[in-house]
């Protein structure tokens, strides 16, 4: 169980404070809910390039990280469809100085100083890591196959390199002051503080930034259900041939999504799972398959992916992992995987909750969510899923009607 206390400022800033004294660390996390879903189709990438931008210098910091490294702090963060995520740990003494710099950079960045430096270094990880690497666009290409509609159908690094290239001081400063404000941000401060102590310094060093409007996410397009198969052939000078085949899923918030989830351990968790040890131990026919959910807060993906044997088709791939999608679909998993998989996610709980810094993103996503205490309930409800859930799971989700298939042939 992770206690927690929570609270909202005035100004809408959601608070929240675990305490944990075992250890003389805070773990200080601001998770603004932004992410590549609320970007316009003409100004995609920007959740991500701001991501950089929120390092690049603000209002009081020119330099983000010189402060924290002198008062012993590490800090990171991360961008994806639905969120955009920072931390820092730092030692307790020194809260104060990650709240400052957290606090300046969102009441105002320097964009005249960061935009062109973080462009460019934006620009250049669009072009080494997606359009200079094997199978770097893979996912630019797979999602945009999967969604006709939802902002899903391109990855947090934008959908094309001239929409950053071109992104103006004007539109970047619009996106800031519609997202980056304490109303769409959750703030958790997790470690050795106390709950009132917590409190009084959030609103000592936020309370004055004022809010923004609300975005409202009810304007984000939905994706229609999909009724028939996809198809994408792709060649390109990759080492050898992979499929993906994509499949529409549950979003965050629907209660089947842990049997979804489930579902993708009984088809490739480890080496005795349905797809791994009769395609790669067995036959042969794949030097590794795997499958895994997108995880997304809207309707995601379940994608098995697999690379080719040498000399095996394409058509004898696809056989035989239909064949063996087949097979979760007519019969029930056994009482032994079902136990296999639950003790997997477990165990994996279990020991991401041992990682101060885990618990404090888990509780502002869960926040995010609806409700904090969701980090609390999210074990029980692996554990409570049956056997034909994930059967009935199988069934809905594994349909070839729902399917997106890309072809990733070796040149």
């Amino acid at each position: 169980m992770i206690s927690f206390k929570k609270h909202t400022l005035p100004n809408g800033l959601k608070v929240i404070i675990h305490e944990d004294h075992s250890t003389p660390l805070v773990a200080v996390n601001i998770l603004y809910n932004v992410g590549s879903r609320d970007e316009h189709p003409e100004r995609t990438g920007f959740a991500h390039l701001f991501e950089h931008l929120m390092f690049g210098g603000s209002e009081h910091v020119p330099v983000f990280d010189e402060p924290l490294q002198l008062a012993g702090a590490e800090n990171n963060a991360f961008t994806s469809t639905d969120i955009t995520n920072y931390y820092e740990t730092i030692p307790a003494e020194n809260i104060e100085t990650a709240l400052w710099l957290e606090s300046d950079r969102m009441n105002k960045l320097n964009f005249n100083a960061a935009l062109d430096v973080q462009r460019k270094v934006v620009s250049e990880e669009f072009k080494e890591h997606y359009l200079n690497q094997p199978y770097g666009d893979v996912w630019h290409k797979l999602r945009a196959l999967a969604y006709t509609t939802h902002p899903y159908q391109w990855p947090t690094i934008g959908k094309e390199l001239k929409h950053i290239e071109e992104a103006s001081l004007r539109d970047v400063e619009e996106f800031f002051y519609t997202y980056y404000r304490p109303n769409n941000a959750i703030l958790v401060l997790a470690g050795h503080i106390g709950a009132e102590e917590g409190f009084a310094l959030a609103n000592k060093w936020f309370g004055n930034i004022a809010p923004g409007s609300t975005p409202d996410k009810t304007l984000i397009p939905k994706e229609p259900v999909q009724t028939s198969a996809r198809y994408l052939e792709v060649k390109a000078d990759v080492p050898v041939t992979a499929i993906y085949k994509a499949y529409h899923m549950p979003a965050r918030y629907d209660d089947h999504y842990f049997a979804a989830d489930l579902l993708s351990d009984v088809l490739s968790a480890g080496r005795s799972s349905r797809l791994f040890h009769p395609l790669v131990k067995e036959k042969k026919i794949f030097s590794e398959i795997s499958a895994y959910i997108t995880g997304s807060i809207d309707p995601g993906l379940l994608v098995v992916e697999g690379k080719l044997a040498q000399g095996i088709s394409t058509e004898q791939a696809e056989e035989a992992i239909q064949i063996e999608l087949n097979k979760v679909i007519r019969e029930q998993i056994t009482t032994d995987e079902l136990q296999k998989v639950k003790n997997r996610i477990e165990s994996q709980m279990e020991f991401g909750e041992t990682e101060l810094l885990n618990r404090t993103m888990g509780l502002a996503y869960s926040e995010l969510l609806g409700d904090a205490d969701l980090i609390n309930q999210e074990k029980q409800q692996y554990l409570s899923v049956t056997a034909s859930e994930i059967q009935q799971q199988a069934i809905s989700v594994l349909r070839t009607d729902n399917c997106s298939t890309m072809h990733y042939l070796a040149s």
